[in-house]
């Protein structure tokens, strides 16, 4: 059993999650990595976590669907005490556009992922870890994005607005839990180097957009980890309710 606990990360079988999860056993934490489609990403980061000498869970399941949430935290009881929350699973959905140009559908399935999922896994980490629920204690870290606060005009507008909703949960949520043991907290990307864009079918939208960040490139995925990492640890016993904004100045 780790001496630091256990951190579920949603959405970790790739991107900002996978390096979340790297970096979370680097730093003495049992992993669960939770994802949606790919087993073989999942697992392939779940060998990273063990070669850190931690306990690693691959754990399939959608975070907008309650029954897979609740299975996604009985699986993680198995490892030990749950110690942190990493509310990283989220969707774009739509090819970019302007907002008049997105489906109904495809919008309510990013409000769903990237809203209901973060208040579900939130709401069963507050039942394990509060002391009021007879927990000990631990950290909530949901990731966000400046595009809640740049709007993400001609691309993805409904995005940015589940990004910013993600933001006010974690202001209220970090209220009502502060005196109870647990933390929450968000980090706040920006332009950082992953897959999504090519996913998108956007391969030079890093190219395009990197000169107008005044640090005039992308950010790397352990950038934010380190910055997720850092809200999880005691290093930052007395924040809560924050947001960090890891942007390269944008």
């Amino acid at each position: 059993m780790s001496t630091s606990g256990v951190v579920i990360v949603t959405g970790g079988s790739r991107g900002i999650g996978a390096a979340v999860c790297v970096l979370a056993a680097e730093r003495g934490y049992d992993v669960v990595v939770n994802y949606a489609n790919d087993p073989f990403a999942a697992e392939e980061v779940a060998d990273h976590v063990r070669k850190h000498n931690r306990s690693a869970l691959t754990v399939r399941g959608d975070v907008s669907q309650e029954d897979d949430v609740l299975e996604l935290f009985d699986a993680a009881a198995e490892l030990g005490p749950l110690a942190g929350v990493v509310n990283n699973a989220a969707i774009t959905g739509n090819t970019p556009g302007r907002l008049d140009e997105h489906e109904v559908d495809v919008v309510r399935r990013v409000v769903d992922v990237n809203v209901t999922g973060v208040f579900l896994c939130a709401r069963e980490a507050v039942r394990r870890m509060s002391t009021r629920h007879g927990g000990i204690g631990g950290a909530i870290v949901n990731i966000s994005s400046t595009a809640a606060r740049t709007g993400s005009a001609g691309e993805w507008v409904p995005y940015a607005a589940t990004k910013a909703a993600v933001e006010t949960l974690t202001y209220g949520l970090a209220q009502e839990v502060a005196d109870e043991g647990v933390r929450v907290n968000a980090v706040a990307p920006g332009m950082v180097e992953t897959g999504l864009h090519t996913a998108a079918g956007l391969p030079d939208r890093l190219d395009r957009i990197a000169p107008t960040i005044p640090m005039r490139r992308a950010g790397q995925p352990p950038e934010i980890a380190e910055a997720v990492l850092f809200l999880l640890s005691p290093a930052s016993s007395y924040t809560t309710g924050a947001v960090l904004t890891v942007g390269g100045g944008r």
